[in-house]
């Protein structure tokens, strides 16, 4: 394990993270200044719009993105940094999908789950991207209704051709794996995957720019104009462009006639320990990612460095928590009782779109300008199962975006503060249920 903590930017800069503290390189791209020329025009500088810009870029298309902050601002650069098949509203998407592919549902939920690794996998590869990806990940039962679900998970995965990725393991085999008595078994997944989500962010939008793409940080959109020829207008510039592509999450309030209580922040905390040395290694010999199956989760997972990088919980205010630390160190003491006390380097808070039925929403605002938005906590992989989609969208190739387009959302109409307050009593309800299972 090497430590290597290069980078502590202004936090007007960047969120004061483990991440931001540990980049392979910063971002220096300029301010949109005049008049640009383009095919296409994306609005979001995390995963969703740097994805798509990759897949567009490699495709031919000229491509202009446009971001408010840095490269990875947002939750692409704050995140947990573990890529799972987990989707996040897969049995709302069965529900409504079935309507318009029948019985190929279910193969297609499947198949999806496992795209994101491969494009991801692929891309790294390809483009030498430094982000220590590594694999494997432990989805971990807390009592024996947990369980009951795992065994069904893992039936399915060995049906589905997975036998050799994964395992399931009881209290005894998840001793193995962590120093911990918190669990009674897992699901030990060998092809999901952990990695440092900043710097693969910065890593794709490094093969944009190395593709063609023009990439613009500090460049807020004040405006869309619709119309045959659409334009991304900021305070000193203007793209026009054949097609835009919107791709900001919860943190744009842009097209808010559309779409305005569709997508809802809730604030996550995480926070990394100092460098744990030798004892990193005894408490995960493995080095396993893991995450809980509690609706409501804690979900860690060891730093290339050596440090536990722990997240946990979710404030569905949209406020941030007061004390990240202070809500965390119980959980981390309860997971690994041998880092009692132990010091924490970074915290720092994360903001999840969060859609109320948890199917991620692609649509159109107008004929020429589309979205993509709302993982609802695992956006990882989706984000660029989603960049996948858009651009064969905007290629021409419609199918797979027209399954998701023509799903149903529950629309907020009033403020977005009482769309938070929904979610807190909603989220309030799945908690009260998982104590009862």
């Amino acid at each position: 394990m090497t430590a290597a903590i290069k980078h502590i930017l202004p936090a007007a800069e960047r969120s004061p993270s483990y991440y931001s503290a540990t980049l392979n390189e910063e971002t220096a791209y300029p301010t949109l200044q005049g008049e640009v020329n383009v095919d296409v025009a994306i609005i979001g500088g995390g995963f969703t719009g740097v994805a798509t810009a990759v897949e567009m870029a490699e495709r031919g298309y000229k491509v202009a993105l446009v971001e408010t902050h840095k490269i990875g601002w947002g939750a692409t650069g704050r995140n947990g940094g573990q890529v799972t098949g987990s989707l996040s509203g897969d049995e709302a998407m069965r529900k409504q999908m079935s309507r318009r592919i029948g019985a190929e549902v279910d193969d297609f939920i499947w198949h999806l789950r496992w795209r994101g690794h491969e494009i991801i996998k692929s891309r790294v590869a390809k483009y030498g991207i430094q982000c220590d990806l590594k694999h494997g990940h432990l989805h971990a039962a807390m009592k024996p209704a947990h369980m009951d679900e795992l065994k069904a998970s893992f039936e399915e995965a060995v049906r589905r051709g997975m036998g050799d990725d994964v395992t399931l393991l009881d209290a005894a085999g998840m001793r193995q794996h962590l120093d911990s008595d918190l669990y009674c078994g897992a699901i030990k997944n060998t092809r999901n995957m952990h990695l440092h989500p900043l710097n693969l962010c910065i890593g794709e939008a490094k093969a944009a720019a190395s593709l063609g793409a023009q990439i613009f940080e500090h460049s807020e959109v004040l405006d869309i104009i619709h119309g045959d020829r659409p334009a991304v207008v900021t305070a000193k510039g203007r793209i026009n462009a054949q097609q835009i592509l919107l791709a900001g999450d919860v943190y744009h309030k842009l097209e808010r006639r559309k779409l305005k209580g569709m997508i809802f922040p809730a604030m996550g905390g995480i926070v990394t320990t100092k460098p744990l040395g030798d004892l990193a290694r005894e408490l995960n010999p493995q080095d396993m990612a893991v995450y809980d199956c509690r609706f409501v989760l804690d979900y860690y997972r060891m730093t290339a460095d050596g440090r536990l990088l722990f997240g946990g919980g979710a404030n569905y205010s949209g406020r941030d928590s007061r004390d990240i630390e202070a809500e965390l160190r119980p959980c981390i003491e309860r997971t690994f009782p041998k880092l009692k006390g132990v010091e924490i380097d970074f915290k720092w808070s994360c903001a999840m779109g969060i859609v109320i039925n948890r199917i991620p929403q692609l649509g159109k605002v107008s004929k020429n300008v589309w979205y993509c938005q709302g993982y609802s906590g695992h956006g990882v992989a989706t984000t660029h199962i989603m960049g996948e989609i858009m651009a064969n969208a905007m290629s021409g190739s419609l199918e797979r975006f027209d399954t998701f387009a023509g799903c149903s959302h529950i629309r907020v109409p009033l403020s977005e503060r009482l769309g938070n307050s929904m979610l807190a009593v909603g989220m309030w309800y799945y908690q009260m249920l998982e104590k009862l299972r």
